[in-house]
């Protein structure tokens, strides 16, 4: 891969020394052949999966079900899964449904983890220590533990089979509120201590100084909890009962479940949930990776 390099070199004309960029070529060994060889095997078996769904989806239903399996079907690949799945579920609404509350579930996430972590980060207050571990001992309870008190809150609030029942119980992400105090950690405080001195807020120096420079792993912490609330069925499938209010996670459960054991519908199903949550990768993947490497979970 050619690199530009910068030498200093005397001018032929007044003889003052002046840049020249030469462009080098980094040494092809065998090191790299092989980290290129690993690289490729992992991204084909990465991608195995995918292209097994993607062509059941495209199969017959007796395709789809018949022994050996077979890449390519003898009748051929069609569009009768996507069609039915389609045809028989309510997918516009679903996919409504699932867009709303996974926006919302990340507006109110990102809001109040960063509200609480900067709290975490800057602000002395009694028991702010023993507070912080019982959010970090959060991190490690199941989900599946909160079922039930979750639903009866709900229930006791009215709250089942509304949007507002699907939302609020997935606010709560302590593992988001760890990883944006350790990026406030490393904020200079010299900044803040300037802004307040110039007579800026506490509520003020957080907008316009801590959020501006915290948009790589805002946008990093919004695509994490954005995926999880669109990829979340247990919850959601708990709460509602109405079709109109189901996700689609839940919705195109319901349309496999009516009609039994279906493999191409299920892979078309499986792919037409999974599409918004490429596309949202392939937009902001830069935004994800950096957010990886800012937050320590690439092992730094």
């Amino acid at each position: 891969m050619p690199t530009d390099v910068l030498t200093p070199e005397p001018s032929t004309t007044t003889g003052a020394p002046h840049t020249v960029v030469r462009r080098t070529r980094r040494r092809v060994t065998p090191g790299r052949i092989a980290a290129l060889v690993v690289l490729v095997v992992l991204a084909v078996t990465w991608l195995l999966p995918f292209a097994w769904a993607l062509v059941t989806s495209l199969k017959s239903e007796a395709a789809a079900g018949s022994t050996p399996l077979a890449w390519i079907p003898a009748d051929g690949f069609r569009l009768d899964a996507f069609t039915s799945v389609l045809s028989e579920g309510n997918i516009p609404q679903w996919t409504l449904n699932s867009l709303f509350t996974a926006t919302a579930i990340t507006v109110v996430t990102v809001a109040t983890s960063a509200l609480a972590a900067y709290a975490f980060s800057r602000l002395e207050f009694t028991g702010r220590r023993w507070l912080f571990v019982v959010v970090i001992a959060s991190i490690i309870v199941p989900p599946q533990v909160l079922i039930v008190p979750l639903f009866y809150q709900m229930l006791t609030l009215n709250l089942v089979d509304t949007y507002w029942g699907i939302i609020l119980p997935q606010v709560i992400a302590p593992a988001m509120v760890f990883i944006l105090k350790k990026f406030f950690d490393q904020i200079p405080e010299e900044l803040e201590d300037a802004a307040r001195m110039d007579g800026a807020s506490r509520l003020r120096v957080f907008t316009s100084i801590v959020l501006p420079l915290s948009r790589p792993i805002l946008a990093a912490v919004s695509i994490f909890v954005f995926i999880g609330a669109w990829n979340n069925f247990l919850w959601p499938f708990i709460v509602t009962n109405d079709t109109s209010l189901m996700t689609l996670p839940v919705g195109l459960q319901t349309v496999k479940s009516a009609y039994g054991v279906q493999y191409a519908q299920n892979m078309a199903s499986a792919l037409l949930a999974a599409a918004p949550l490429i596309i949202v990768f392939l937009f902001f993947q830069r935004q994800i990776i950096k957010g990886i490497a800012t937050t320590g979970f690439g092992g730094r």
